[in-house]
């Protein structure tokens, strides 16, 4: 009856979700090009962008790998929050440069940025190629988070297998057809849940387990100190200058995540993106609830070990909880999965339709000129535009085959993802500020920093020095891009300043950009 109920729930959730889905785009038809599909149509209020891109920070890792790292770890957890506030406040400056540059030459991500930049087609297809790497990963974690969450909270009913499967359809049935806007419409939902299903497990867990707060934390103090203090406990050395390092460069790098990016495009104006800023650190709090829950796991179901650490959070909702508040927490955590899944899925799409596959039509001669993908349903848009669904599907299939067949695949190359993201941001921020910055020194840079991450990580070696691995590639990184600068050859780029860099009047408070906002072309030499 439990396993009934619970699943009922969340089986309602799910139909929801398509349903919302398919809303999304009601009324819009299915000509709006790539730029509808792929970034909302530029045209996402600031509620919208605000759920869309806290959904992408409340992953599944919010209810299972922040409480695992609770419970198995304590303080370095807390990592999360600080590069997270630390990133929005960069974001402030970053994301309504990025947003106005995108708008001004018809852009639709980082890739379609960098072959701008730097008028190379052939580097927009290796650096998407090079995100597919890094992205990939995180499909096959998010159905994976999704499993596990399904086959708990039905009390075994649901394989998981079958929830595998579920998380899959799910998410390539409605982000296919509704795209960016699809997954703003659905965190919508999502927000709602997770605000309401982790602030009722922030009172209730503590009451009905402690007697309060005040008997918890005082248990914490006496029998588990270890977990409070760095570098945390059996943590394998994550100290203070792993938490500041590891701070600095996932700060740097999640404001230009694909994914993040993908929703500054999506904004109807630069002040939506400023204020959403200055909103999205308040979400964070909520991250407090799953690590400190994961702490109190200790006391109600020690011994988890492993993989079983994760399951955390879990296990003390369906131990005291009746089926139908399980199957509510589990629909909050599933969409938790959905969304970021769909919004990764999607940004692989575009960057292949659009670089990769849109690239190779151009220098075939067949789309050079045609329709830029600002919403016009011209002939390279449409294309651009089905390349980009089927390339969704593909990826999504992927990451599903390789989860039943071939597990460890992915999750080995998670372990570079964040960190070899990292290495680009020199060659897009930097590259957008400074003109002197060469093509050939911003691959030489991308090069080194992400060929000494991969020595780093998959040697061992991370930490390195009691530091986090990426920022000692990203600073060799910085420093092989400037030596080739100076040394190597001038730019012989003739265009003029507005058309390669992202000037201070681009992005002006009110969102208008100037000159009209003149859309340009792509990049087709």
């Amino acid at each position: 009856m439990n396993a009934t109920v619970a699943t009922c729930v969340f089986g309602g959730f799910m139909l929801l979700t398509v349903v919302l889905g398919l809303l999304a785009v009601r009324g819009r038809g299915s000509g709006g090009g790539l730029t509808e599909w792929s970034v909302g149509g530029r045209s996402l209020g600031t509620v919208f962008i605000w759920v869309l891109m806290a959904g992408e920070s409340y992953t599944s890792f919010s209810y299972l790998g922040a409480a695992g790292w609770g419970y198995n770890s304590g303080a370095p957890v807390l990592y999360v929050l600080a590069y997270m506030s630390c990133g929005y406040a960069l974001g402030y400056v970053v994301g309504p440069m990025l947003w106005a540059y995108a708008r001004r030459h018809g852009l639709v991500g980082i890739t379609d940025m960098i072959a701008h930049r730097y008028r190379s087609p052939w580097l927009g297809a290796a650096v998407a190629l090079l995100a597919t790497v890094c992205l990939l990963p995180y499909i096959q974690l998010q159905i994976t988070g999704m499993g596990v969450v399904v086959s708990t909270i039905s009390y075994g009913a649901i394989s998981l297998n079958w929830a595998y499967f579920l998380a899959f359809a799910v998410t390539t049935g409605f982000v296919v057809v509704s795209g960016l806007r699809g997954s703003a419409w659905v965190s919508v939902l999502k927000d709602i849940l997770v605000i309401g299903t982790l602030g009722f497990l922030a009172v209730y867990v503590p009451l009905h387990y402690f007697d309060g707060y005040g008997p918890f934390l005082d248990r914490i103090v006496a029998e588990k100190p270890q977990w409070l203090t760095f570098p945390g406990h059996a943590s394998g050395g994550l100290g203070s200058v792993w938490f500041v390092t590891t701070t600095v460069v996932n700060s740097l790098t999640v404001v230009i995540f694909p994914t993040t990016v993908a929703g500054y495009l999506g904004a109807r104006n630069a002040d939506a993106l400023r204020r959403n800023a200055m909103y999205l650190p308040f979400y964070n709090v909520l991250l407090f609830v799953p690590m400190l829950l994961g702490m109190a796991a200790l006391f109600v179901v020690p011994g988890l070990v492993g993989a079983d650490s994760n399951l955390a959070l879990f296990k003390l909702v369906v131990d005291s909880l009746p089926a139908w508040a399980v199957g509510l927490i589990g629909a909050a955590a599933a969409l938790s999965s959905i969304v970021p899944m769909a919004v990764f899925m999607l940004v692989i799409g575009t960057m292949w339709g659009r670089s990769v596959l849109g690239a190779l039509s151009r220098t075939g001669g067949g789309a050079a000129g045609e329709a830029s993908g600002e919403g016009r349903p011209g002939a390279s848009g449409g294309r651009q535009k089905l390349w980009s669904q089927l390339v969704v599907v593909v990826a999504g299939a992927l990451a599903l085959l390789l989860t039943y067949t071939a597990p460890d695949t992915l999750v080995r190359l998670s372990l570079i993802s964040y960190e070899g993201m990292a290495q680009l941001v020199p060659m897009l921020l930097l590259g957008l500020v400074w003109r002197r910055l060469t093509r050939g020194a911003a691959v030489s840079g991308l090069v080194a920093g992400f060929a000494l991450v991969c020595v780093l990580v998959f040697g061992g070696h991370d930490p390195v020095w009691g530091m986090n691995a990426g920022i000692v590639a990203l600073a060799v990184n910085v420093a092989v891009a400037l030596l080739v600068t100076w040394l190597g050859p001038r730019d012989t780029d003739e265009r003029p300043d507005a058309e390669v860099l992202a000037l201070e009047d681009e992005f002006p408070r009110d969102g208008a950009l100037p000159q009209g906002g003149a859309v340009s072309p792509p990049v087709s030499s």
